[in-house]
C-alpha cells in the first residue's frame, strides 16, 4: 500500500526538521504513539498502538533512517509485529521539506507499507481511511507544537481541503463515482434492509477458513444463537449459501464500516 499526504505549517524547515528528529515531540504528536527508545542518533525503537474496527494492535517498531539531507530530506525504514493479533508490518517512508513563500514549510510523506495478518485482511479502502484521520491529527499535533491549538485546527482544515481536492481530480479522471449502498447487492452476500432486521445465525456444514474467518478470528457462535443487540454497535448481515455470518461494527467506526462493506461487495461481484 503506498500513501502520500502533505500539510504546510508555518516554521521554516529548519525548525520542522528539528521538530521531526525530536522523539519527545514526536511521542506527543504521532496518534498511538506510546514511547521511543533512542539506539543511536540513526535508530529507534516506537511502541505505536493502532486501533483498525474492532481490532487492537500494539507495534513495536523498528526504526533506521538510512538516508537524510538536513533540512529538506529523510528516508527512513522499520518493522513491527504484534502477535497477539497474528498481524506485522514492514514500511519506507520518505519526507520531503520544501519552502513556501510565506515563510511556512511544506511537509510532503510517502509510504509504502506492507501490512500482514489479520488487519492486512482489512483491505486498501479502510487502510487508507485510517491513515487520513492519522495523518489529519498528526497535522494539528505538529502545527500546535509550533504556533498553538488555533494553528492545529486550521492544519487539519488545510489537509483535508487538500484531500477533498486529491479525491475530486481522482473522481473526474476516471469518469466514475463510488458506488452507493442503496441499490441491490450482489446474489452471494444478502445484506439487511434496515438495523431492526431479525438476526439468525446458522451453518448446517464446518465453517471454510476463507479471508473472512481470517477476519473474524476463530470466535464462532453457536448453531441457532442469536446475538444480543447493542444501541452503540453497526449490525451486518453477510449471507453466504445455507449460512449467515453477523458482524458487529462500533458505532464510532462507521466510515471503516462502509469501506469495509464497498470492499466485500467489489469482490462478491468478481
Amino acid at each position: 500500500m503506498e500513501i502520500e499526504k502533505k500539510l504546510v505549517v508555518a516554521a521554516t524547515r529548519e525548525r520542522v526538521w528539528e521538530l521531526l528528529l525530536d522523539p519527545h515531540v514526536m511521542t506527543g504528536a504521532v496518534p498511538g504513539m506510546k514511547s521511543i527508545e533512542v539506539i543511536s542518533p540513526t535508530e529507534y525503537i516506537a511502541l505505536m498502538q493502532v486501533k483498525i474496527s474492532f481490532i487492537s494492535a500494539k507495534f513495536k517498531l523498528h526504526t533506521n533512517i538510512v538516508e537524510q539531507r538536513a533540512p529538506e530530506y529523510l528516508r527512513a525504514q522499520g518493522t513491527g509485529e504484534d502477535a497477539s493479533v497474528a498481524s506485522s508490518l514492514k514500511q519506507t517512508s520518505e519526507i520531503f521539506l520544501t519552502s513556501t513563500p510565506e515563510g511556512g514549510t511544506e511537509l510532503r510523506i510517502k509510504v509504502n507499507v506492507d501490512v500482514l495478518g489479520r488487519l492486512g485482511t482489512f483491505g486498501l479502502s479502510v487502510m487508507k481511511t485510517k491513515a487520513d484521520r492519522m495523518w489529519d491529527e498528526f497535522g494539528k499535533n505538529l502545527a500546535e507544537r509550533i504556533d498553538g491549538p488555533d494553528a492545529g485546527a486550521q492544519a487539519v482544515a488545510d489537509s483535508q481541503d487538500s484531500q477533498a481536492a486529491a479525491a475530486a481530480n481522482s473522481t473526474a479522471g476516471n469518469g466514475a463515482s463510488a458506488p452507493a449502498f442503496a441499490g441491490s447487492t450482489p446474489a452471494s452476500a444478502a445484506l439487511p434492509a434496515s438495523s431492526s432486521a431479525a438476526v439468525h445465525t446458522a451453518s448446517r456444514e464446518p465453517e471454510r477458513r476463507g479471508w473472512l474467518a481470517r477476519l473474524l478470528g476463530d470466535g464462532r457462535l453457536a448453531a441457532g444463537a442469536v446475538p444480543q443487540r447493542s444501541a452503540d454497535t453497526i449490525r451486518v448481515e453477510v449471507r453466504q449459501a445455507d449460512r449467515v455470518i453477523t458482524i458487529e461494527w462500533p458505532v464510532e467506526a462507521a466510515g471503516e464500516c462502509k469501506d469495509w462493506l464497498r470492499q466485500l461487495l467489489g469482490q462478491s461481484a468478481t
